[in-house]
């Protein structure tokens, strides 16, 4: 049987045995470097790109020696370090001082970029006092109001992530207000669509159910209180949410109202990207890194 993740020093513990270089778009920015800084115990190690005296000046300060990748702006910062994934150069994305919007329009460059063919879609991980085991959620970060068929893609890199993590055969639940179809609410039509589609072979390497509540997709006892059956019910590790809103709300509140804590990567591409914000704790964008590294293509 396959060990899930329990704490997000399981992960810590994957990326330690991970060869991994992130290439950091930005590297002006203070807090990404010390971002960098907090995973070198890991033998994380970085190409900062970034204008290069401002960010040697930096890392003299925080007592970082990666090699600098000199641009002269946010657009060069943006190409140079997606080139250095795309090149093998790196296996990691990471944005720093610069938009995300820039990042991405990087990414996608169909001469040079990390395009796929598959969504781009954010995966957040949560660990949180209440639950034994690291809770995946999705997409509260890239994909506003996905159709049918993007919540397809956004399961498969949530699932895909999850195989890299060691799960054999993830349960994802399709959460709703309700665990019962109501015409009223596209968001039970659609789950219950996708749930067949992964029943009849269509969407594989996981179990899928839904619609369900959060609370009998989480917790075994609420599912058998309200009566509902099934290989995901109470045991769900991945949440797929039905919009950005619902994802975001889902993710904060389990840091802010719960105590809980958080990491996520953006998926779909060559190579995942973190893409952090300022209000997330130097732990967040920590593990944010580790999980990039624990998921990341291997480098010689």
């Amino acid at each position: 049987m396959i060990k899930l993740l329990k704490s997000f020093n399981d992960i810590i513990e994957i990326a330690k045995n991970k060869v991994a270089i992130v290439a950091l778009a930005g590297a002006e920015d203070t807090e990404s470097l010390k971002a960098i800084k907090s995973v070198e115990d890991m033998g994380i190690k970085a190409i900062l790109v970034g204008n290069e005296k401002e960010v040697s000046k930096k890392c003299e300060e925080l007592g970082l020696d990666f090699p600098i990748v000199n641009v002269e702006n946010e657009y060069e910062a943006c190409e140079k370090a997606v080139k250095l994934v795309s090149e093998g150069k790196a296996n990691i994305l990471m944005k720093g001082l610069v938009k995300t919007s820039s990042l991405l329009k990087a990414v996608l460059n169909k001469e040079w970029g990390l395009r796929t063919g598959n969504l781009l879609s954010h995966v957040a991980l949560l660990e949180t006092p209440a639950l034994q085991r690291i809770i995946f959620v999705t997409d509260g970060g890239m994909v506003i109001k996905p159709d049918l068929m993007q919540k397809v893609g956004i399961i498969n890199n949530a699932v895909s992530l999850a195989h890299k993590l060691g799960y054999d055969m993830p349960k994802v639940a399709l959460i709703a207000a309700v665990e019962v179809v109501n015409p009223d609410m596209p968001e039970t039509l659609e789950a219950a669509t996708i749930a067949k589609m992964n029943e009849r072979g269509q969407i594989k390497g996981c179990k899928i159910d839904g619609p369900l509540g959060i609370d009998n997709a989480l917790n075994v006892f609420a599912a058998e209180i309200k009566k509902v059956k099934g290989e995901v019910a109470g045991k769900a590790d991945i949440l797929v949410v039905p919009d950005i809103h619902s994802g975001n709300f889902l993710g904060k509140s389990a840091v802010y109202l719960a105590g809980g804590k958080i990491a996520g990567l953006v998926l779909g591409a060559k190579a995942p990207i973190v893409i952090v914000s300022r209000a997330d704790t130097s732990e967040s964008k920590r593990i944010s890194i580790a999980l990039a590294a624990a998921v990341s293509e291997q480098k010689d």
